[in-house]
């Protein structure tokens, strides 16, 4: 007669915290049941309001659904969901995600075909958060639930297609080929709550234990960062030595023995603090409004009028007559050169003062991967100060008294740039290079600080 597996939960020393871990890995129905509802809520704000006629001039968010749909996905859940990453880490994707269960759901019933090489490239998260971040702005993802349903449907389809072909109970989609993977993935390291691993308690334990389904394929044994880990649960108290736990916020990135990978590096300066903050900030750049009308002038001028066309498709570029809000050629041609060119410009410049202050320091451990890292809390300020602005359209909108913006501003930008810059002093502190050196490096971690703020400050003050 088979064996029969019983259900076993080790003992683990805990404390509050660490509780949580083990509630939540004994209670997977539960969580189960929690993704299912999410699963209903995300598809009803995605798919409903795109069959809704455009909301009426004095229409609300209270009384009118596609607006409701709106303010909800792109004012509340995105901004949470970044917030909710820097704090209790990834456990949006593990707990809540509609994309990783629906792809983890499916992949029970696939072919478990053999992962092709090409999909486990570790650039994939970025490539895909640029394009996306792009593409969106190209369709006016954010004002449109058409367009929201093309993007984020068809992130859904390929989601639940790759655990149809590659799946095993996996989370394939969320591992290799999420746009938002690579984000999440910088700021959880700064999140306070995180699973610990002790390595020598792992090792040295010889009870029974049931093997766990780790869906985004991670090495628990392992494990040193929470950049990949879900937070699901399923591995607390796994052979008594893996538990929830608070940590500072700042120690993973000052823990040298932790990863400093390339990707996450170049997601974080080029794509967060990059390309996303240009999409952020294009519709009130006047940069971008003197380039655009200065061009206009000359096609007019020499009779080129075809990049004036707005004849476009929908899906290309923003295509809405009944609202007044058509792209040109030349707009789609702006915007793809101001995100792409300026997300590059401003990525390169940051990653000038960290290749600077890496060579200054001479401490292999300390390379301009390690550096780039100090720059979290700055990237996290900046995603959620980016995101906010939408929320705060609506608000105002609504004419609700927003006297107190300025200063939630300035508090999260501060607190951005002063845990940033602490980081690199603290890195910087542990060079073996001389005061000289450490000198220039400091002001060298200080330019890219300074030039996010200024951005920001253009955004919110000037312009």
């Amino acid at each position: 007669m088979a064996e029969q597996v019983v259900q076993f939960y080790p003992r683990v020393e805990s404390g509050r915290v660490a509780k949580i871990g083990l509630f939540l890995r004994q209670h997977r129905r539960l969580i189960i049941a929690t993704q299912w509802v999410v699963v209903v809520l995300y598809a009803a704000m995605v798919i409903i309001p795109a069959f809704l006629p455009l909301p009426a001039e004095d229409a609300h968010i209270w009384d009118n659904l596609r607006l409701f749909a709106q303010f909800c996905f792109w004012g509340l859940w995105w901004p949470g969901v970044m917030i909710a990453t820097v704090t209790v880490g990834r456990a949006w994707c593990g707990l809540f995600c509609p994309e990783g269960a629906l792809s983890e759901w499916v992949s029970r019933y696939g072919r478990g075909k053999a992962l092709p090489g090409w999909l486990k490239w570790a650039g994939w998260p970025f490539v895909a958060f640029v394009c996306t971040t792009v593409y969106g702005q190209l369709v006016s993802v954010y004002e449109y639930p058409q367009a929201a349903l093309f993007v984020l449907g068809g992130s859904t389809v390929a989601a639940v297609g790759l655990g149809l072909l590659y799946g095993r109970e996996k989370r394939i989609w969320c591992r290799y080929l999420c746009p938002a993977s690579g984000v999440f993935a910088v700021l959880a390291k700064i999140a306070p709550l995180h699973y610990k691993v002790d390595r020598a308690a792992w090792d040295r334990y010889e009870g029974d234990f049931e093997p766990v389904n780790c869906a985004p394929l991670l090495d628990v044994r392992r494990m040193t960062s929470a950049s990949e880990c879900h937070s699901c649960g399923r591995c607390a108290g796994q052979r008594e030595a893996v538990t929830y736990s608070a940590r500072s916020p700042f120690a993973e990135i000052l823990d040298l023995a932790a990863p400093a990978r390339t990707p996450d590096a170049l997601t974080l300066i080029y794509g967060v603090l990059g390309v996303a903050t240009a999409a952020f900030q294009w519709t009130v750049s006047p940069w971008f409004l003197h380039i655009k009308l200065a061009l206009a002038e000359w096609l007019v001028e020499h009779e080129h009028f075809a990049p004036l066309d707005n004849d476009v498709p929908w899906w290309l570029l923003t295509h809405y007559p009944e609202a007044n809000d058509l792209f040109t050629w030349l707009d789609g041609g702006l915007i793809l050169g101001y995100l792409l060119g300026g997300g590059f410009l401003l990525g390169s410049l940051l990653l000038a003062g960290l290749a600077l202050a890496a060579g200054l320091l001479r401490t292999p451990a300390l390379s301009w991967q390690r550096l780039s890292l100090a720059l979290t809390p700055l990237a996290a300020a900046s995603v959620i100060l980016g995101l906010s602005m939408l929320t705060v359209s609506h608000l105002k909108a609504e004419h609700l008294w927003l006297g107190w913006l300025p200063w939630l501003r300035i508090a999260l930008l501060s607190a951005g740039g002063l845990g940033s810059l602490w980081l690199a002093l603290r890195l910087i502190a542990g060079a073996r290079a001389g005061r000289l050196r450490r000198a220039g490096a400091v002001l060298a971690m200080f330019a890219p600080v300074a030039l996010m703020s200024t951005i920001w400050t253009l955004v919110f003050f000037i312009w």
